[in-house]
This record gives C-alpha cells, sequence and structure tokens, in this order.
C-alpha cells in the first residue's frame, strides 16, 4: 500500500464530508420501517404460561396442576435440569418438589418447596404461582401453612442494582452516535461516483486497495472518535474502559462496512440517506431492548449491533470483564469479516 496516498485521500474525505453537515430526515422511509417492525412483532399474545415442574413424587391433590387452565407445565426428570432450563432462559419459571414430600405430609412436617425464578419473570407470575403451591398443598393436608416455599432468583437478579434511566439512555445515544457516521460515508461514496471523483482516482497511480483503506480508515476514525468522545463526557468508561475502548473501535468498523454496503445500493444521495436511515433502526434496536427489558425478544441476536450493545452494557453498568464478553467480541469480528468483505466486493463491481 502507498501509505502517503492513503494518507491524502484521508484528509480529502474529512473536508467532504464536513462540507456537507446536514441530513434531511426521509419520512417516507422511516415511515415504511415502523410497518415492518410492527409486522415483525408477533401478532398475537400467548394466554398460557410454560412452567417447569419437577416431581419426583406428585400428591394426588397437585395432579390438577397438569390440567391448570392458562399454565403448561413441562416436565423435568432432575432438579438440576429444571434449574438449568429457567437460567438458559427457556421458562420464566419453575417448581421443584422434594423427594418426601409425601412422608412429610403424613409426618405433620412441612416439605420444602423450591421455585425458580428468572430475572426477567414478572412479580405477577411469581406471586400467582407461589399462591396456588399454597392453595394445592392446603388441599392436600388441610393446614393453612403447610409448606415451606424458597425462592431462587437465576441469571443475574437486579435487586438493589437498578440502573438509572440514563445509564441505560447511555447507550442508545452512544450508538446511535457512531452508526449515524455510517450514513455520512455512504452518501459521501455515492457523491463521489455521481461526479466521477473515484474513477478520476484510480487512473492515478492509487490502488483499489489504497481506495478502501482510506475510505475505511476515515469512516472509522470518525466514528470512534465521537464515540469515546461521548461515553468519556457522560462517564461511559469509569469501569473497564479498555474492553469499552475495544468494543466501540470494533462497532465503529462493522458501521464503516455497512456504510460499503448502503453505497453499493444506493443510485443517489437520497436513497443513500433512505437506506442509511433503515439501517440505523436496524442497527438500534438491540439498545432500545436494553433500555425497555423484555420488548425485544432472541430474535435480536441477529442484529450484529447486539453484541456491541450487550458488551457495553454489561461493562458500563456491571462491571463485567473480558472474561464474560470474549464471546460477544468474537462474533462481532466474524459479523466485521462479512459485512466488510461485501461492502468492498460490492462496491469494487460498481467502480467498474
Amino acid at each position: 500500500m502507498n501509505f502517503g496516498v492513503i494518507r491524502a485521500l484521508v484528509d480529502k474525505d474529512i473536508r467532504l464530508f464536513f462540507r456537507n453537515r446536514f441530513y434531511a430526515v426521509v419520512t417516507a422511509i422511516a415511515l415504511v420501517f415502523y410497518l415492518i417492525i410492527y409486522f415483525v412483532m408477533p401478532p398475537a399474545v400467548s394466554e398460557t404460561l410454560e412452567v417447569g415442574l419437577y416431581a419426583p413424587v406428585l400428591p394426588p391433590a397437585f395432579e390438577s396442576i397438569q390440567t391448570a387452565e392458562g399454565l403448561d407445565f413441562i416436565e423435568f426428570e432432575s432438579d438440576e435440569s429444571l434449574k438449568q432450563a429457567v437460567t438458559d432462559g427457556q421458562y420464566d419459571s419453575g417448581i421443584s418438589l422434594p423427594d418426601d414430600i409425601m412422608e412429610k405430609f403424613t409426618a405433620g412436617e412441612k416439605p420444602q418447596v423450591t421455585l425458580y425464578f428468572s430475572a426477567a419473570a414478572a412479580v405477577e407470575i411469581k406471586d400467582t404461582i407461589e399462591v396456588m403451591i399454597r392453595e394445592l398443598a392446603y388441599q392436600e393436608t388441610g393446614q393453612p401453612l403447610a409448606i415451606d416455599v424458597s425462592y431462587n432468583i437465576l441469571e443475574t437478579d437486579l435487586i438493589g442494582e437498578q440502573i438509572p434511566p440514563r445509564d441505560r439512555l447511555r447507550l442508545m445515544l452512544v450508538i446511535a452516535l457512531i452508526v449515524f457516521e455510517m450514513m455520512g460515508l455512504a452518501s459521501l461514496i455515492v457523491e463521489e461516483v455521481e461526479q466521477g471523483t473515484i474513477r478520476a482516482l484510480l487512473v492515478t497511480p492509487m490502488s483499489v486497495r489504497d481506495l478502501f483503506a482510506a475510505k475505511l480508515i476515515m469512516g472509522t476514525g470518525l466514528a470512534f472518535a465521537q464515540g469515546l468522545l461521548f461515553m468519556s463526557i457522560v462517564g461511559g468508561l469509569s469501569t473497564q474502559p479498555l474492553l469499552i475502548i475495544t468494543a466501540l473501535f470494533l462497532g465503529s468498523i462493522l458501521f464503516t462496512g455497512t456504510g460499503f454496503l448502503i453505497a453499493s445500493v444506493a443510485t443517489d444521495m437520497m436513497s443513500s440517506m433512505g437506506w442509511g436511515i433503515i439501517a440505523i433502526l436496524v442497527y438500534t434496536i438491540p439498545a432500545f431492548g436494553i433500555m425497555f427489558p423484555g420488548t425485544i425478544t432472541g430474535w435480536a441476536k441477529f442484529i450484529p449491533s447486539y453484541y456491541l450493545a450487550d458488551t457495553i452494557h454489561k461493562a458500563s453498568n456491571f462491571n463485567s470483564g473480558w472474561g464474560d464478553n470474549w464471546s460477544n467480541l468474537l462474533i462481532m469480528l466474524g459479523f466485521i469479516a462479512l459485512v466488510v468483505l461485501l461492502g468492498i466486493m460490492a462496491l469494487r463491481r460498481k467502480f467498474r
């Protein structure tokens, strides 16, 4: 590579980028995207709650559990498998009955019934299951307090560690800030294609490799610098700063690669802004799900920015380290390789 040429291209691109400081909001594109989100969301509400159940011995009165209206009990062969299922998020709640429940009922003793809940389980679910278990125990023994109930919150229990709203909003803002540069880069490339600037550059000793290196450096540098400055000002680097900086850097590369893809399909400035707005909305969905827990389900993991949002969220708000986030960073590297490679290949075809 000719680093002198790359440096000159980066300087040129930065000047051109800041010359066009205003991007119009394409209302029609945003409206279409909102409609897509509406139809992607589940069309109906499930009125059946699935609950895990470990019951080596099921008392007669408890047999009505299996036919309870609005509840679907999934039986497990061991307490450990039930606990793991709730921990993995397969079920929000689980009930574990002891092996000697009938012996203790007969002896007039109180058996220990264990209830498992995920951290995301609603308070209403917890109260409903406890009331149901106590009512069944009463039907079995005729005693109002026939059992002892213990709670086990699996995953990360956030009681006493609630996150201030602005710290949740911080994640949304920093991702929106750096992903916006993607649209600016795409618009810059489209403008240079329309004006013939890139084709003129390609007849010089500059190689295509130099061109893409310059674009990648410029786009990544602008996005990363703004994200880093923002997080520094709002206190987002107070915990695990190196991990957060690494995640921001990887995210900036990912969004720059997405800018290449947008530039390859856009035909003019307006279409590049339209595609850019769609990409921005998609990339901010995981951050929205963190701001409002429970609104976004597991399908958000198919969005590359999920792993950026999850890493920054856990590192900045829960002091989660490299050991807990290495898989997120590895997945991000995979997405980066795919997106950047596809973007470069698509743009090379457009430059021909």
